[in-house]
């Protein structure tokens, strides 16, 4: 959440048209009056030009300590109800159906703004009509001409209203229309490699667990030629891929990526693609380092692990950990996408898992992790590996690691999941935990899943898994054993100790 400052003022500083210069005071009056007139911020942040207006003239709270006289429209206008935060009240209205909130909106100029809240519309579009609508650039007109279409709804109007202040209403908009500050975009440290050798690969990142980004791997593809909207649209015709709560054609998916403009983009994401439409899969094929997968065992048991994804600029993943311990490879095809990661024992700024890892809390838009917390790894002793994956790179993310993805323009990409010897014991050791059928994903037989993968990787690979046992037990005891100068020093004189 923002602080109470007066944010726009310090965010947005010049106006898109010229004015005389007035005296500071004068300058908050004009933003708190009219936020929308203004779209650069004097600490570096952009609005993006295609950012959607503050449509109803929500402000930060802190312009209401900048304004004399001024009084909260909020507050007056919830009544008895001004006690409740922001959120709780939202929650609240989530019980409502359309024509509630519409009637509503009539009473007073807060519940007007509170009931056209976009996400609240959004919700009610994904529950009532799921994956069968037209967005129609914005989501309470989408509802309207979902549920009335002989309304002939073009767009819903609005009304701005005066002297209504809300740091949560406001953080909404701002992350739906920043763009990302070049400080964030500037880091990469990530390792880069084009042509190793597959045993190269293995002893220098997989082995050690280490992050790298693949070069010049998957320039074969034929998928790298022919993905686009239009040849996917022609391919997968009436498909219906997931996206978020729903599934959609893509057709009606890239009319709403086209358009929308909010804090957390619908991300298509779907781990069926290839089965929905063969073609697809036979348009890619996995990169020569990632070709192990031991999970492939299972044939159809196995759990959900390639998936095609695609997304407008602003969306992407949260901070998160890959399912059951696997490591990855995301590739991208069309697009760009900025990547952060932290290794397994560095829990990010902002995030708070659970104690036995089931849940995870964490800011509610990418955006507002930026904002609030990327700031915070300068700081750190160990800094977060960060990059930029163009269309024909591939990122390696190994198992355990924390990693946030947001999608710096629409992008088209494949990842797949995977398990070699290299993490087979981890990933053992991670189905056979107390709480596994809370923590197993992308299977309906979370609770047996250890003893079938483990049953079948010791039928089709016999010896393997105690071999694996007996390695790294081995290591732990080297890592253990003392070193030529440990043993040749007296610990309690600090001298050498010479045997005749």
């Amino acid at each position: 959440m923002l602080t109470s400052t007066n944010l726009l003022s310090r965010i947005i500083k010049k106006k898109r048209h010229k004015k005389p210069k007035t005296k500071t005071r004068n300058k908050r009056q004009e933003t708190k009056e009219d936020p929308d007139e203004l779209d650069e911020d004097a600490e570096g942040f952009n609005l993006k030009t295609s950012a959607p207006s503050n449509t109803y003239g929500v402000q930060p709270l802190g312009n209401l300590y900048f304004s004399s006289g001024s009084i909260n429209s909020r507050n007056t206008g919830l009544g008895n109800l001004q006690i409740l935060t922001d959120e709780l009240v939202l929650d609240i209205l989530g019980f409502l159906d359309g024509t509630q909130l519409g009637v509503l909106a009539t009473v007073s100029k807060s519940f007007y703004v509170f009931t056209n809240h976009e996400p609240l519309w959004r919700n009610l579009v994904l529950d009532k009509l799921n994956g069968e609508f037209l967005f129609n650039g914005s989501w309470k007109s989408t509802y309207v001409a979902g549920i009335y279409p002989l309304c002939g709804v073009n767009g819903c109007s609005s009304v701005k209203v005066r002297d209504f202040y809300s740091d949560y209403l406001f953080q909404s908009w701002l992350c739906a229309s920043l763009e990302m500050k070049p400080e964030w975009l500037e880091r990469d440290n990530i390792v880069r490699k084009k042509g190793i050798s597959v045993e190269e690969f293995v002893m220098n990142f997989e082995e050690p667990n280490k992050p790298v980004l693949l070069e010049g791997c998957i320039d074969n593809w034929t998928a790298l030629q022919k993905w686009d909207k239009d040849y996917l649209v022609s391919v997968c015709g009436d498909v219906k891929f997931a996206a978020g709560p729903v599934e959609m054609r893509l057709q009606e998916y890239f009319r709403y990526s086209d358009q929308v403009r909010e804090e957390r983009p619908l991300y298509l994401f779907d781990p069926k693609f290839a089965e929905k439409v063969p073609v697809l899969g036979s348009e890619y094929e996995v990169p020569l380092y990632f070709r192990e997968d031991l999970f492939s065992v299972l044939g159809n048991e196995r759990p959900d692990y390639r998936w095609v994804i695609i997304g407008p600029a602003g969306s992407g993943s949260s901070f998160h950990i890959d399912p059951n311990s696997t490591s990855a490879w995301n590739a991208v095809i069309k697009g760009s996408k900025k990547w952060v990661l932290f290794p397994p024992d560095v829990i990010p700024p902002g995030v708070y898992p659970s104690p036995d890892g089931a849940e995870v809390a964490c800011p509610v838009s990418i955006m507002e992790w930026f904002m609030n917390f990327y700031g915070a790894t300068k700081n750190l002793k160990r800094r977060p590996i960060e990059c930029i994956c163009k269309a024909g790179e591939v990122i390696f993310v190994p198992n355990g690691w924390w990693h946030l993805v947001i999608n710096l323009e629409e992008s088209i990409a494949i990842t797949q999941n995977y398990v070699s010897r290299r993490n087979l014991l981890n990933v053992l050791d991670f189905l056979k935990r107390p709480n596994a059928g809370e923590l197993v994903s992308g299977t309906r037989d979370r609770v047996n899943l250890h003893d079938k993968f483990e049953n079948a990787v010791e039928s089709t690979f016999p010896g393997t898994i105690d071999q694996l046992v007996q390695k790294a037990e081995e290591k732990k005891a080297q890592e253990k054993k003392p070193s030529f100068w440990d043993s040749v020093t007296d610990s309690h004189a600090g001298a050498f100790k010479f045997c005749f």
